[in-house]
């Protein structure tokens, strides 16, 4: 489905196409930086647009999440998706449950699979971390992780090149 998605992005317009590819929660950068890199973008072109996209739903998620989780869990299955979602990330989160917003940075920057600006936004609200600080911290963490995903990607593109 994310293939589809993305094939029907890059047709329409490939800058876009990686914006809105970065502020996927199952793709985010992750996913952006290395289609970027193979439509052969620029390196910087790759990360400026990238990290633009991934961070374009950290406001509002960290102002909403709580209030929507809140009137959400009165209907039963969105309860059971909620429970789900918060005890996954806890189990993942506890650099953040241990040192807090600094936690946050690095759990954010890991550029693994469930450990994005995301998820990075429900760790912050489940373990109440202040809007400021979580949201500098997970700015941060997706600066660290954008730089990683770009190394990664240049070097698979020379080893395939």
């Amino acid at each position: 489905m994310l293939d589809q998605i993305t094939n029907s992005l890059v047709a329409f317009n490939r800058e876009i196409a990686v914006v809105i590819l970065a502020a996927l929660p199952v793709s985010e950068l992750r996913g952006a930086i290395p289609l970027a890199i193979a439509m052969d973008f620029s390196p910087l072109k790759a990360y400026v647009l990238a990290f633009i996209g991934n961070i374009i739903p950290i406001v509002p998620l960290l102002f909403l999440l709580q209030p929507v989780t809140n009137k959400l869990r009165h209907i039963k299955i969105f309860e059971k998706f909620f429970d789900w979602l918060f005890e996954r990330t806890k189990r993942k989160a506890t650099l953040v449950e241990k040192f807090e917003a600094l936690g946050l940075i690095l759990f954010v920057a890991i550029p693994l699979p469930v450990t994005g600006a995301w998820t990075g936004c429900v760790a912050a609200t489940l373990f109440k971390i202040r809007f400021r600080y979580a949201l500098i911290s997970i700015v941060l963490g997706v600066v660290i992780a954008g730089l990683i995903v770009l190394g990664l990607s240049l070097a698979g593109k020379e080893i395939l090149t």
